[in-house]
């Protein structure tokens, strides 16, 4: 099953998003929240996000799902991390809204989307209006 990962520059919102799109479809265990840093500050850390790639791929693959300016780049030196430890690393980013982009990725997910329709959807939320 393909794994998600979404990033904040808060903990507080990785929390909630993966909470709120966790409902969307309960017993998905794919998904995993990277927000913060270590002492719970605001910014974003390579290094736990390539722990939250490493515990969200079960073996096909994952999606992350970012919020602003600096988590995308952590999000790229993450995957750069893994592969230069030699890890083979299936993981894209969306580029996406990240609650309604999250929502979709996990229901795609748990569906047993693969890496390409979780991306597709995830990225086509951005199209969704709200009224």
């Amino acid at each position: 099953m393909v794994g998600i990962v979404i990033v904040s520059h808060s903990w507080k919102i990785a929390e909630g998003i993966r909470d709120l799109a966790g409902e969307m479809a309960q017993g998905f265990t794919g998904l995993i929240a990277a927000g913060g840093l270590e002492d719970g500050s605001l910014g974003t850390d390579p290094h736990r996000i390539a722990s939250a790639i490493t515990e969200a791929d079960s073996g096909d693959g994952v999606v992350i799902l970012a919020d602003i300016g600096s988590s995308i780049m952590s999000a790229e030196s993450a995957i750069e991390l893994l592969e230069e430890d030699g890890q083979k690393v299936n993981a894209v980013i969306a580029d996406a809204p990240i609650i309604e982009g999250s929502v979709c990725a996990v229901v795609e997910a748990a569906g047993g989307g693969s890496v390409d329709s979780v991306l597709k959807c995830a990225e086509e939320s951005r199209e969704a209006l709200k009224l």
